[in-house]
């Protein structure tokens, strides 16, 4: 019964990444460096790959590339307000920094989106005004964090009973386990 539950995480997942409205294309991503305080920031889910592995686009100058190489254990909360659906995910991320693999990602990037890599300043960079604000024109700083989940929370708001259930991953796959919600 619970394979249903996983096959609609996984359907609305992959929905995130191709439908702009989605609320699954946003997730908060929590991470914790050496200064061992938890850090959030709002991500844009690129691509569900096997196994439910997770991407996302980042600057490799960002905080968030730091607390990885600092601890690579990250949390992921999707929430779907219309269906009552939230999703905590629990993996290990990993920066991608190879050219062969950036490269067609890049390319078809709009280049609108690109900006958002080849600013002269790390982001997070104190600046006087945002008018100071400068791009470079011939190199970037665009990376892929991926994220191996090997726990996923399933949590469905829904009467007359609430609905929890806790995916590990496993050897042999996903192993599942109801919750009290």
């Amino acid at each position: 019964m619970a394979t249903s539950y996983l096959d609609e995480l996984s359907l609305e997942l992959r929905n995130g990444t191709s439908e702009k409205d989605h609320p699954f294309r946003y997730a908060t991503m929590g991470t914790v460096g050496l200064d061992r305080i938890a850090r959030l920031r709002t991500l844009v889910l690129r691509h569900v790959g096997e196994d439910y592995t997770l991407s996302f686009y980042t600057d490799k100058r960002s905080k968030k590339v730091l607390h990885i190489k600092e601890n690579k254990n990250v949390s992921l909360l999707f929430y779907h307000p219309g269906k009552l659906l939230q999703l905590k995910i629990e993996g290990v991320a990993v920066v991608i920094k190879d050219p062969d693999i950036l490269k067609p990602l890049w390319e078809g990037m709009a280049e609108s989106s690109k900006k958002d890599y080849t600013t002269v300043q790390a982001p997070g960079s104190a600046m006087d005004t945002p008018q100071q604000l400068e791009y470079l024109r011939e190199e970037n700083f665009f990376c892929l964090v991926e994220v191996h989940p090997f726990k996923i929370e399933y949590l469905k708001l829904k009467k007359p009973d609430h609905l929890r259930i806790r995916y590990s991953r496993e050897a042999s796959g996903w192993k599942q386990v109801f919750l009290v919600p």
